[in-house]
């Protein structure tokens, strides 16, 4: 990996979403119509992975997938054959068209109600269970759930510049050259390894020592017992001091506003049982790391990410936006 900071970043023109151009055939007039289409296929998983680390958004990712396979079979078949490496393609233009949804989602979160956070991942194993109304998922339709998508550093790519954070994914969670990189983001690889640079002194600022899942595991069932108990005061110790939540309920549902120190949130949360006393709590796995679900009646209102460090919370996201939960209405 290069860590060594570039000269300035060059001025260049933003990006575009043309498809990028095509490269002399390796032997694609001979491959079997069936095998050519299952090497197109099974890119789709890779491609949703890309494209949820790059938006925060599931189903955005899936839009830009599909928005990616349209542009690649409305060529002809002579074009087609024309790419040398069709997941290179694929790559290349959803990677482009998630560029500039970023953009544009700037100016859309002008007018978000509340806090944004970025949409909430299941771990689709702990629902195998979880009985025949829920709809199957298809495997290339699931994210990978590991450290790269964790809530904290969804919540520092979220606050990146377009270009920081594309190359950033690209460069350094999907291992792409810097000269991959530039081909996708418009830019040179110089340009495009400074972005990289300052992505990376960005998330290293904001990480936590990593704790290990069965200790954050362990402190999330002792959270989950005291809220469920209305015991505040092992809430207040369960949490860090200067401990925040955010909450997004995305104009759609209430949803708490910022919170700050253990004592204030605490107190808040054994409030909401009295308002709301039927509410269920389960021990889920949250983008690859310990969390909660909450529902009423059966059905998820509320999904919580955790940041813990030294034995303490120090950060949770609660999705509360129902149009963000619908990976929990379907697992």
């Amino acid at each position: 990996m290069h860590t060594s900071p570039e000269s300035p970043e060059p001025e260049s023109p933003e990006p575009e979403t043309a498809e990028p151009e095509t490269a002399e055939p390796e032997s694609a007039e001979s491959a079997p119509p069936d095998v050519a289409l299952g090497a197109i296929i099974s890119e789709r998983r890779q491609l949703i992975n890309l494209a949820y680390r790059l938006l925060g958004s599931l189903a955005d990712a899936e839009d830009v997938v599909q928005e990616a396979y349209t542009r690649w079979y409305a060529m002809t078949p002579a074009q087609r054959e024309a790419i040398a490496s069709p997941g290179g393609w694929l790559t290349t233009v959803a990677s482009r068209i998630c560029l500039d949804l970023l953009g544009s989602a700037r100016v859309r979160r002008e007018s978000y109600v509340g806090e944004w956070l970025p949409e909430p991942l299941p771990d689709h194993a702990e629902w195998a269970d979880g009985g025949t109304s829920r709809r199957p998922v298809d495997p290339a339709d699931r994210v990978t759930l590991d450290e790269s998508v964790n809530m904290a550093l969804l919540v520092v790519l979220d606050a990146m510049t377009p270009a920081e954070r594309v190359a950033f994914v690209l460069h350094d969670v999907f291992r792409y050259s810097f000269n991959e990189v530039a081909e996708i983001v418009g830019r040179s690889p110089a340009a495009c390894r400074q972005l990289a640079s300052s992505a990376r002194r960005r998330v290293d600022a904001s990480r936590a020592k990593v704790t290990p899942a069965a200790q954050q595991a362990a402190l999330v069932r002792q959270f989950k017992q005291a809220w469920e108990e209305k015991d505040i005061a092992t809430l207040i110790n369960l949490l860090d001091p200067n401990a925040m939540g955010l909450a997004d309920g995305g104009g759609v549902v209430n949803a708490a506003p910022p919170t700050g120190g253990s004592e204030r949130i605490a107190r808040y949360l054994v409030s909401m049982l009295d308002l709301v006393p039927d509410l269920e709590f389960l021990e889920r796995t949250v983008n690859g790391r310990p969390g909660l679900v909450v529902q009423q009646e059966g059905v998820t209102s509320t999904v919580i990410a955790f940041d813990v460090e030294d034995d303490r919370i120090t950060r949770f996201w609660a999705m509360r936006n129902p149009e963000k939960l619908r990976p929990w209405t379907s697992v």
